[in-house]
């Protein structure tokens, strides 16, 4: 058993030294203005070898795209009284903003659950929540609550097949960005698996960043929030007037 194992063990070595992921993006940086209605990222790359394809299970790739991380705390409402209250809490440590995973086949198909816990690919093995208060036995319940809501906003995605593979060497993907973006780096990681095990791995970033009159307002209200507080009441009033200056020449 133990030359088994070893065996096996310096294939995937020798697998992982002989194929590399080389990378390109259509483009490493998204601006963010007060139009931005959401984004696609082009990824492309081939998988460059040394010697010929390897016998065996065919390669796989999978993409993965993680926002900025942050703590948050998800909520149960409950109706009592006929009025909905806030019941339980728990707190997740680290939840991605934003959180794409896209595979070249069905994900439980090219990878291992322990790879998927090893590297924290799937979309509930990203999330760290370390534990909950002693009152709260189904906690999975929240992360999975948390999943739930994210997808539907499309901030959290699992899109199988949509990895293109040809020739077991090229491949090519595209990653939609929704509107509400968290700013900061987004890292970008390509696995090449076989037989659901990965043995290589990419990795960059990929920057979101508020530019022009979103990037002055930004800085604004945090650098004077009360200078951008009376801006905001300004212009509330400002387009308050105009529409009723607009209903008022239509009504004459």
């Amino acid at each position: 058993m133990v030359s088994i194992i070893l065996g096996v063990s310096t294939y995937l070595a020798t697998v992982a030294q002989a194929e590399e992921v080389v990378l390109g993006l259509s483009q490493d940086r998204v601006s963010i203005t007060t139009n931005f209605d959401g984004s696609e990222i082009l990824i492309f790359g081939a998988i460059k070898r040394e010697e010929a394809i390897p016998e065996g299970p065919p390669v796989e790739v999978i993409v993965a795209v993680a926002g900025p991380s942050t703590p948050l705390t998800v909520r149960r409402k409950e109706k009592r009284f006929g009025i909905w209250v806030n019941t339980d809490a728990v707190e997740v440590d680290q939840a991605p903003s934003f959180y794409a995973v896209q595979t070249s086949a069905p994900l439980r198909e090219v990878l291992k659950d322990v790879e998927d816990l090893r590297h924290k690919i799937s979309v509930p093995r990203a999330i760290r929540s370390v534990g909950a208060p002693s009152n709260i036995n189904d906690s999975e319940n929240f992360t999975e609550a948390l999943i739930r809501i994210r997808s539907g906003a499309n901030l959290y995605q699992l899109r199988e097949d949509a990895v293109e593979v040809s020739q077991q060497t090229l491949f090519r993907t595209a990653v939609s960005l929704p509107a509400a973006l968290t700013e900061g780096g987004y890292v970008t990681r390509i696995f090449l698996t076989r037989g659901g095990t990965v043995v290589s791995q990419y990795e960059t970033i990929i920057n979101v960043q508020k530019v022009g009159m979103e990037r002055w307002l930004f800085e604004l209200s945090r650098a004077q929030p009360l200078a951008y507080g009376v801006l905001s009441i300004a212009i509330a009033i400002a387009a308050g007037w105009a529409a009723s200056a607009v209903f008022r020449i239509f009504r004459a």
